[in-house]
């Protein structure tokens, strides 16, 4: 009767944690790595830890059942089969799908993208590596602030030229007027 008991609480606590993880995550990301090396997976991880994201190996009814009594019908849905590796991440989408991109080109597309959800929609595997195309949050910061001070800069040129000109014309005038003899 207590193996069952504890087998009981060790679901409702695995059953918490993937709740947790669902709730926190902003994106989620469905990848699969049949016949990926230990140390190979374990690279990844940690470089798609370094996203602030995190890779779990589910089983895929665990995270089905999970989605649905969470209300995340999108994913309670999606009919996941194989070996797949989930990841969570609450950062940047993009940054964490290059990563996938990076490793699926270096393992020769053992570990491949299933798919993903961002925003209460179901991603294919295609739209998840165009994510990895996308500029980065940081990239995006950078252009945006670029175009930013693009304006000013050129109100002050523009400024600046018309008082040079004027000053200009003002110096002609006066070198003028002392060429003059009186």
């Amino acid at each position: 009767m207590s193996t069952a008991r504890t087998m009981r609480a060790e679901k409702v606590q695995m059953f918490d944690e993937i709740a947790a993880l669902l709730e926190g995550a902003s994106f989620i990301y469905f990848v699969s790595y049949k016949g990926l090396k230990a140390k190979e997976l374990a690279a990844f991880r940690v470089k798609i830890a370094s996203t602030g994201a995190s890779c779990h190996v589910l089983k895929n009814r665990v995270l089905a059942k999970v989605a649905e009594a969470k209300g995340l019908t999108a994913i309670a849905q999606t009919k996941l089969s194989g070996d797949t590796a989930v990841i969570f991440g609450a950062d940047d989408p993009g940054q964490t799908a290059k990563i996938i991109e990076e490793f699926a080109k270096d393992t020769k597309n053992i570990l491949a993208a299933k798919g993903g959800y961002i925003e209460g929609g179901m991603l294919s595997a295609e739209e998840v590596m165009a994510m990895a195309s996308l500029p980065t949050k940081d990239q995006l910061r950078t252009q945006l602030l670029g175009l930013l001070m693009a304006v000013p800069t050129g109100l002050v040129r523009v400024l600046n030229a018309k008082a040079a000109s004027i000053l200009n014309v003002l110096n002609a005038y006066k070198n003028k007027l002392e060429e003059k003899p009186n």
